[in-house]
């Protein structure tokens, strides 16, 4: 409309050779994008009603040069509107395309229950890809006979292939999380996972051979929580004063998938976990987020002296710092998962 507005004033303030027919037919490719079917033709309507009324009020209606000029609005607003289905389709394309996404997160990637085993339980997944749902990044919570059972972890690089991964990882988890005894156990079944897809899909060239994890236990009825670390970042323990403790693994060990470069024995490491209590596991992408300066976020360092009344508000808190860190959010995929002992 304002461009329309524009052509009436330009045509009356100006010479009656000079003609607006640009603006004009301008309006109606303008309103192809943003407006529904009617809208394109109402706005196209409107540019040949006021050529039209300019070149009668100016007495030159019936000349050679206006048939032109509005023969011109007209065929523009023709392709204004074929302009205008197009776009509507790649929209309604999109739209379902993105229902799919968020069916497949929610089916490879599923949210946690708020509560599993009598644990308090929050997770929060930030792809760093833009209007991205999943990337590589994983967790998982499970409810077994051994205790309540968790895993984090981050697959090595990005796109189809390493969403392939966190499905395949994620899958054996389920099920080795209630068959096995042992973490150390669950941990081999995530690895001899990991080495049949990669012999299944060795002419795939972006199939992910290696992921950082940390696996979990809460054994039903103790106040301990048993970690086993595969290269991730270390989890942290938060007690309800604001005591803070980093889990560091006694005895480091290599990411799942890189058995090729040698074998040693898993080792669990044992902490207490009292009530009130919160595990906090976090991939790479909340410790490797940088401010301008380049700095890295210090999860520990910000985290020590708070306290938060649950796992979704900690979850919640952590995301807006690291926001305010970079001042856009995570280069990096970002998955968090905390668990709370009521």
């Amino acid at each position: 409309m304002l461009l329309i507005v524009a052509g009436v004033f330009y045509d009356e303030l100006t010479p009656s050779r000079i003609t607006a027919a640009p603006l004009l037919a301008a309006a109606p490719l303008a309103a192809a994008p943003f407006y529904g079917l009617l809208g394109t033709v109402a706005i196209g309507l409107a540019a040949c009603a006021a050529m039209l009324g300019e070149r009668f009020q100016d007495g030159n209606l019936g000349r050679a040069e206006s048939f032109t000029d509005l023969a011109t609005i007209v065929v523009v607003s023709v392709l204004a509107v074929v302009i205008n289905r197009l776009t509507r389709r790649s929209s309604a394309r999109l739209a379902s395309a993105r229902e799919v996404a968020e069916a497949a997160q929610r089916a490879v990637l599923p949210e946690p229950a708020a509560r599993i085993g009598g644990f308090d339980i929050a997770a929060r997944y930030e792809a760093a890809q833009a209007d991205a749902s999943i990337g590589g990044d994983l967790y998982a919570v499970q409810d077994t006979p051994h205790g309540v059972r968790l895993v984090v972890g981050d697959v090595r690089g990005k796109g189809m292939g390493a969403v392939s991964a966190v499905a395949v990882l994620i899958g054996a988890f389920r099920e080795a999380a209630e068959q096995e005894a042992t973490l150390e156990a669950v941990a081999g079944r995530l690895e001899r996972a990991l080495a049949r897809e990669g012999v299944r899909r060795r002419e795939v060239d972006d199939f992910e051979g290696f992921t950082t994890a940390v696996l979990a236990e809460l054994p039903h009825g103790q106040d301990v929580v048993r970690i086993l670390n595969r290269g991730h970042p270390t989890p942290l323990l938060l007690v309800p004063d604001g005591g803070l403790t980093v889990v560091f693994p006694r005895r480091p060990a290599l990411p799942l998938g890189m058995h090729d470069l040698g074998v040693w024995p898993d080792s669990c490491d044992q902490v207490d976990f009292p009530p009130g209590a919160t595990l906090l596991v976090y991939t790479d992408g909340l410790s490797e987020a940088r401010d301008g300066r380049g700095e890295f976020f210090d999860p520990a360092r910000w985290l020590r002296g708070r306290a938060f009344p649950g796992p979704e508000e900690l979850l919640a808190a952590l995301t807006q710092e690291v926001v305010r860190h970079t001042g856009a959010g995570p280069e990096d995929d970002l998955a968090m998962l905390a668990v709370r002992r009521p």
